[in-house]
């Protein structure tokens, strides 16, 4: 249960509620974590619909996506996005033991190059970004266009919040994502 009261989507304000539920329920089974941001309109105003948004452009692909954001909830041990964003990843195509060992990325069987370079980048932009050397930033404008980069950049930075809200705020992992681990 998470350190604050869980509030349902009934307790808002229409436009919320709305915003509440399309991203518990189109977003995927984050219905805990939402119920946290609820007690901050501003925050379910603005993330919530900026992560749809996000989505819907499609300007970053899912695989890339949803490597970084696993790679830093590993960095981070955040056991909730991990569990999450291991189904997501699986439907790009690395199998559950392949997903279980991507901090193992170098020699990864099941990982090409983009990929090795987008959990390359998602380190070091986690863990050392005043620090990214300008080789590894030639490598990402061979491989992605500008837009993305900003959009892998902003995902991993992104997630590395969730992930630290989530731990702080003490967010469990839904039924439906207990039950699918």
């Amino acid at each position: 249960m998470a350190r604050v009261r869980s509030i349902a989507p009934e307790e808002l304000p229409g436009d919320l509620a709305a915003i509440y539920r399309e991203f518990a329920g189109d977003y995927g089974p984050f219905a805990n974590q939402v119920a946290v941001f609820a007690h901050v309109p501003a925050a379910l105003r603005h993330l919530m619909p900026m992560l749809l948004e996000l989505r819907a452009a499609a300007t970053l692909p899912k695989r890339y996506l949803e490597i970084a954001i696993v790679v830093v909830s590993n960095l981070n041990a955040c056991h909730y996005c991990v569990a999450h964003h291991k189904p997501f990843l699986a439907v790009t195509g690395l199998s559950e033991g392949g997903i279980d060992r991507i901090m193992d990325w170098q020699e990864h069987p099941e990982l090409d190059a983009t990929d090795k370079l987008v959990v390359e980048y998602a380190i070091a932009a986690w863990e050392n970004s005043s620090r990214i050397p300008e080789a590894l930033f030639r490598r990402l404008r061979a491989a992605f266009t500008e837009a993305q980069i900003v959009e892998l950049t902003l995902r991993i930075t992104l997630c590395g919040f969730f992930n630290r809200f989530n731990d702080a705020m003490g967010i469990e992992e839904e039924a439906e994502v207990r039950a699918a681990e």
